[in-house]
């Protein structure tokens, strides 16, 4: 029987994975409206993709691509130690506060703006004459479209990810984290990529079906990257989770986690 300081450190853990997870989601759908240039980051040209015809595309990405990777990792951990049903947990829960924090912050820019604040950013830094308040309401509203987008695109991407995770430990064992972790993040990714963009810009907006394609190909490309790169942070994490819990305690409650998903 686990004992009562395995408990709490499994709670304890569960809570700080879940903190951890729900703060990157939430920070990338909200910051997810600036568009950068990935290419200009890194000193090379534009890539000047062709695909479809004459549709061109470079490498532009939206700012919130730059931590949803840590998302994906701490999914595949939460799934590695709590199973499926953890990770649908905390996903349904941070669903619900990326929806409550959209509908705070339309509420938000909504109220009257105070007119010695308006006066106090009347010009940038360089003197440029600017509306603040406009300003604010064009950063941090989102069109309801690329709302629903999202979160159905992340809910649907978690419960896959989670599915295919579970499915490939149940092949692997223990060994070869490295494959079901890589590998539901390249499932899922694969259709959360398209899921978003198909309903913000293609039922909400007024995208083709060509530029969702095109567009959706460049997204993948890189979270797929990103996944493979950062796959050794997954070690290191279980390094420190085993040093946490006791090596023992940790695969007993990992072992646990997948027998509940199988069953």
């Amino acid at each position: 029987m686990p004992t009562y300081s395995f408990t709490n450190k499994r709670t304890n853990l569960y809570i700080f994975l879940s903190a951890v997870f729900l703060t990157n989601a939430l920070v990338a759908e909200i910051i997810g409206v600036k568009i950068f240039s990935a290419e200009t980051l890194l000193g090379t040209k534009p890539a000047q993709i062709h695909l479809f015809g004459d549709f061109v595309l470079d490498f532009n990405l939206t700012a919130g691509a730059v931590i949803w990777p840590f998302v994906f990792i701490t999914s595949d951990i939460i799934n590695e130690y709590f199973g499926k049903a953890g990770v649908r947990r905390i996903s349904f829960l941070t669903a619900g506060f990326v929806a409550y924090s959209f509908l705070i912050i339309y509420a938000v820019t909504t109220l009257p703006p105070a007119q010695f604040w308006l006066d106090v950013n009347a010009k940038d830094a360089a003197g440029n004459p600017i509306n603040i308040n406009n300003a604010f309401q064009m950063i941090f509203r989102q069109g309801l479209g690329i709302i629903i987008g999202s979160l159905t695109a992340f809910l649907i991407g978690q419960i896959l990810d989670a599915s295919v995770f579970q499915y490939l430990r149940k092949i692997t064992g223990s060994r070869k984290i490295w494959l079901r972790a890589t590998g539901s993040t390249l499932v899922s990714q694969l259709i959360d990529s398209f899921v978003v963009l198909g309903i913000a810009f293609y039922v909400f907006g007024n995208w083709s079906l060509t530029q969702v394609l095109a567009v959706g190909i460049i997204n993948y490309l890189y979270k797929a990257t990103t996944a493979v790169i950062l796959t050794p942070l997954l070690y290191v994490a279980h390094f420190f989770i085993d040093r946490y819990l006791g090596k023992e305690h940790a695969e007993e409650l990992a072992n646990e986690s997948a027998m509940s998903s199988f069953m």
